[in-house]
């Protein structure tokens, strides 16, 4: 195990730092998939409706997703500890001030403080683990920490639909802040790291990249109120594009940058951050959208919902020890991360069966299929991008790789709900289709209601399955490539130390 040198060994507790950062994992992810449920209990006693209800979502992945480089270089600089420490009473207060939210506006404003935190969080844990641990036990605790946020997507849904219909929606971001709690009393005994140098901030790529995000989030969001091709939708996009191109240009001429670009010299590193891309629009889209499809078309109440979400998040619960202990036992970490995002697409092909009134039974086998897919990548895919990377960086790292996963999130679910709106909108009067993707089915023919979400569902899940096995063909490509060796020697601890880590 290592320790920065400007830290005593002695706060050490191996034990009890991946308890604490396993704590914080599963509850950040738990507030992603667990407020889709709550939302119609919200839009209800908040009298909410369209953008400001989906802001909701919205402004928890967007602040997340945005702040996470940010985060990762602030872990670099100041120390993981300290970052992750911030980031679980941010995300704690945030959430706190969700559950006693008087209003809508207020709500959203609150879900925005948890996401900024949810980035401290996120960006500092998987460094404090790469720091922390080394060789076959860091293959452990990032396969732990894959079974931890595996659990917070899976409780997510199933435990926010009981809550909900138990004793309020409000209880639900209470429950978030409570175990933000617990996990905060125990940074105490995490060792603190940092990186050996300590450049000044990159604040300029921060607000560049910030608003680039920001920009390209409110676009996709607004994209069915104002008209895809409306000057202020194009406006958002365009200039969201091209405000990502000058933060690359200004990354490859700052001395310190927010991103190292260099890190992306390594192909099989830049094809494991794609992972959590594919990922979202194989499986995380579904935990968004698929309970308010079952609570709409299907009729189901919001616990019944989150009961049958267990199909889709149970294998997530188990497979990520399976990957982990299959990867340390010299299965090949290419082939397996082929096969799971294949099974993506598979999966999300084959839940085309599903229709108003359908059973479990019948889309159990899909189900069971993209959740194991999830479960298997989130046991390997962090650890080994993680172990191509030197720990004076690691903090970075995971930053551009959390950063990858939760801005594919807020955008791709914005874009996703914008475009089960638009094809909605192919089907019933426009002014309902906003009303229908997000689940109510009130205002017309509940049957023709619920058969235009349907067929916009399916034709969403076509895209989905095409989109992951472009993915799957891409990165399992991209894994095949010999790994870039830096000019100078990288540190000893940079290296993979073992078999497992090895993308082969």
């Amino acid at each position: 195990m290592t320790s920065s040198p400007s830290e005593p060994a002695r706060r050490s507790r191996p034990a009890i730092t991946l308890a604490v950062v396993l704590a914080a994992f599963v509850t950040v992810p738990m507030s992603i998939s667990g407020a889709a449920v709550a939302l119609p209990g919200i839009g209800t006693a908040l009298h909410a409706s369209g953008g400001p209800l989906q802001w909701v979502m919205n402004a928890y992945n967007l602040t997340f997703a945005a702040f996470l480089l940010v985060a990762g270089s602030l872990a670099d600089l100041f120390g993981r500890r300290r970052v992750f420490a911030a980031g679980a009473a941010l995300f704690a207060a945030g959430s706190v001030g969700a559950a006693l939210a008087p209003g809508i506006a207020a709500l959203d404003a609150t879900r925005a403080v948890a996401g900024l935190g949810g980035a401290g969080v996120f960006a500092s844990g998987g460094a404090i683990l790469a720091t922390a641990f080394d060789g076959a036990a860091r293959t452990r605790a990032f396969a732990a920490m894959g079974s931890a946020a595996g659990l917070g997507l899976a409780l997510g849904p199933t435990l926010s639909g009981w809550l909900v219909g138990g004793l309020g929606w409000r209880a639900t971001f209470a429950l978030h802040a409570v175990m933000l709690v617990a996990a905060l009393a125990g940074t105490a005994f995490v060792p603190e790291s940092r990186a050996a140098v300590r450049p000044r901030m990159d604040a300029r790529g921060a607000v560049v990249f910030v608003t680039a995000l920001a920009a390209l989030v409110l676009g996709a969001v607004q994209g069915p109120q104002w008209g895809w091709a409306s000057p202020a939708v194009l406006a958002l996009l365009v200039g969201g594009v091209a405000l990502l191109v000058l933060f690359g240009l200004l990354q490859a001429r700052t001395a310190a940058p927010l991103l190292d670009l260099s890190l992306l010299a390594d192909r099989r590193f830049l094809a494991l951050c794609l992972v959590p891309v594919v990922t979202t629009f194989g499986f995380v889209t579904l935990l968004t959208y698929l309970p308010t499809y079952l609570v709409g078309a299907g009729g189901m109440s919001a616990g019944r919902a989150g009961t049958v979400m267990l199909l889709l998040t149970a294998p997530v619960l188990a497979a990520p020890p399976v990957g982990g202990a299959l990867v340390t036992r010299g299965a090949s970490p290419r082939a397996m991360v082929g096969l799971a995002l294949a099974l993506f697409a598979a999966g999300d092909a084959w839940l085309t069966v599903i229709a108003p009134g359908s059973s479990a039974w019948t889309i159990a086998p899909p189900l069971l299929l993209i959740g194991t897919a999830a479960g298997l990548l989130f046991g390997i895919a962090d650890g080994l991008a993680l172990s191509l990377v030197e720990p004076d960086r690691a903090g970075m790292a995971s930053g551009f790789l959390n950063t990858m996963r939760l801005g594919s999130e807020a955008i791709v679910i914005a874009v996703f709900g914008a475009v089960l709106v638009s094809l909605v909108g192919t089907r019933v009067l426009h002014h309902l289709a906003g009303r229908v993707a997000a689940g109510d089915l009130t205002g017309g023919d509940r049957a023709q209601l619920a058969d235009a979400f349907t067929h916009a569902l399916h034709v969403s899940l076509w895209g989905l399955a095409a989109v992951s096995a472009f993915g799957a063909v891409l990165i399992f490509m991209l894994l095949a490539q010999p790994r870039r060796r830096a000019s100078s020697p990288a540190p000893a601890a940079s290296e993979p130390a073992a078999a497992p880590a090895e993308a082969r």
